[in-house]
């Protein structure tokens, strides 16, 4: 028997160049054939932790994915049926290194697909609303932790590093002083290897030390 509340996940993965979010497109009514957040309503004897899990399985087949809690939204007008609190979570994932095939196992929801940020369509519910608050989450964030990595494969190059960071603050930054920066900081450690497979000349990988990272970092990162 489910419960008077869902669990609502926004998950953003980063793919040339954007910002983007994985959505799923529904089969039931409220807002049927409508793109929205993948959620659910958790059942009555289900802790929320598993819940959130389980739904994500079922509307996407992704398994095993990290989630941090972002708030509770109860607006009366968030769902026709009435007052239905939905506590949201969120996700960064490497897009470009995911093996899965995103696949709804739940009659649910017809289909999962990326949207890039600029492009997302009408959504059912507030799903709009909680994707902008997670954004904002997430601009936040990147400034005094180290969630940029996250969209980023283990070995990466400088560039690849500054596109997150500007698709992630929507803003162009100056490569010559976003290098020295990121360098003088010294928690990223240069990799005798450079990129292989690419047309034009491959660049130099790094790999993050989050262990030095997160020791210089008690105030944030400015740009």
């Amino acid at each position: 028997m489910y419960s008077n509340f869902t669990v609502d996940c926004v998950i953003f993965g980063f793919h040339e160049g954007k910002i983007k979010v994985l959505l799923t497109e529904r089969n039931e009514y409220p807002f049927k054939d409508t793109w929205g957040l993948p959620g659910y309503f958790v059942d009555n004897d289900e802790e929320m932790e598993h819940a959130v899990k389980r739904i994500l399985y079922e509307h996407t087949g992704l398994k095993d994915i990290y989630l941090e809690q972002l708030s509770a939204f109860a607006g009366l007008k968030r769902h026709p049926s009435g007052r239905i609190l939905t506590v949201a979570y969120y996700a960064l994932l490497q897009l470009d290194h995911m093996k899965v095939k995103l696949k709804p196992i739940t009659n649910y929801m017809k289909q999962a697909r990326w949207f890039a940020e600029d492009e997302i369509p009408e959504l059912a519910f507030d799903h709009g609303q909680i994707i902008e608050l997670s954004l904002a989450k997430i601009r936040r964030k990147i400034t005094y932790s180290p969630i940029a990595f996250e969209l980023l494969p283990d070995k990466f190059t400088l560039t690849q590093l500054q596109m997150v960071y500007e698709a992630v603050l929507g803003k162009v930054l100056d490569k010559r002083n976003f290098r020295k920066k990121m360098l003088n900081y010294g928690f990223l450690k240069e990799l005798p290897e450079v990129q292989k497979g690419v047309s034009y000349r491959a660049a130099r990988l790094y790999k993050l030390d989050k262990r030095k990272y997160l020791k210089i970092f008690q105030q944030t990162i400015s740009f």
